[in-house]
């Protein structure tokens, strides 16, 4: 028994355990043989002989299943030495990463309305009626809200289809002056060469006492803006419609691929629409309790300015994750 224990504990693999068990334990093994004898035996004798082989028997099964225990642990350790990654090697071939074109055009933007004092404000993404809608001068059955294409849930909450409901989120919760941006992903029901079901916006609002803030300020600062992103560009505004603000303009910039010439990409107009600005709708501060003051908001898409600056002509390839157009921006 003692040689059996000792061949046990000398074992250096699985395979040969294994082929020690067979040998003990087997139909043709020792204990298989050693209970065959009691047929010979005297029947006084079987019991004692049968309680010690038993016990000999569950003894060298334990002594075998804890050195397996101790083999496999043996063996998974050589094999995550083998397969490890020595993470302090230096490796010549690394590349350089790079920002996604949104994330950096996002980061441009955000850069220049901190220079100018801007704060930047979150909220949530999935939004109630009153903020995305009502409290934005889009009461129930407007039929502008029919251009949103909303995704809603059962209970009436909605994926927000703009930025705009951090704006009143903010005037609920300070008090004026206001001078902030809301940059994040907004949703809609959309998709084509121009339109994603989901998208990022960065939306403005400045708001002060009645007479402080003019719509000339917000023509500078756009102006301004819009320079800093595209060079030395034309601007005009053209007057438009938005529930929120009134009077409402949107911005267009001199073509920067024809330099206002005209081109395929204009519509040989010259001008390129870039964003959605106004002065608030009275309405508006009446939602969120304001009195006395005025304000102007503004709007843009963070893909649109992306695509313009880096020349991409579908939207979609933005989110394909193709790393062949990816790969461009290192």
């Amino acid at each position: 028994m003692k040689e059996f224990k000792n061949q046990i504990e000398s074992c250096k693999s699985l395979k040969e355990l294994e082929d020690l068990r067979v040998s003990l334990f087997g139909k043709k093994g020792f204990f298989a043989g050693e209970f065959a004898k009691m047929k010979k035996l005297p029947p006084e004798e079987k019991k004692s002989f049968a309680q010690k082989l038993n016990e000999d028997k569950e003894f060298f099964l334990n002594t075998l299943n804890e050195k397996k225990l101790h083999l496999e642990a043996e063996a998974i350790a050589y094999e995550m030495k083998k397969d490890g990654v020595d993470v302090t090697l230096f490796n010549q071939a690394s590349e350089a990463g790079a920002l996604h074109p949104v994330m950096d055009t996002m980061d441009k933007i955000i850069e220049y309305f901190v220079a100018m004092n801007f704060s930047i404000e979150e909220g949530p993404l999935v939004e109630d009626d009153f903020h995305n809608f009502e409290a934005l001068n889009l009461p129930k059955y407007h039929p502008a809200r029919d251009m949103q294409d909303t995704f809603y849930f059962e209970d009436g909450m909605l994926l927000r289809t703009h930025t705009s409901p951090v704006q009143i989120r903010t005037m609920l919760k300070d008090k004026p002056p206001i001078r902030m941006i809301c940059p994040g992903a907004v949703f809609r029901r959309d998709y084509d060469l121009t339109h994603t079901p989901m998208f990022h916006q960065v939306e403005g609002l400045v708001v002060d006492k009645s007479g402080v803030v003019s719509f000339a300020n917000l023509k500078y600062i756009l102006e301004d803006f819009l320079k800093y992103m595209f060079g030395d560009v034309e601007v005009r505004f053209r007057p438009s419609f938005f529930p929120f603000t009134e009077p409402s303009a949107e911005v267009d910039i001199s073509c920067i691929f024809c330099e206002g010439r005209g081109c395929r990409v204009c519509s040989h107009t010259g001008w390129l629409e870039v964003l959605g600005s106004g002065y608030v709708d009275e309405n508006v501060f009446k939602a969120v309790g304001y009195e006395g003051v005025s304000g102007y908001a503004f709007g843009l898409g963070v893909e649109r300015f992306a695509m313009l600056l880096h020349k991409i002509p579908d939207l979609r390839s933005l989110f394909e994750g193709d790393l062949r157009l990816l790969e461009q921006f290192r």
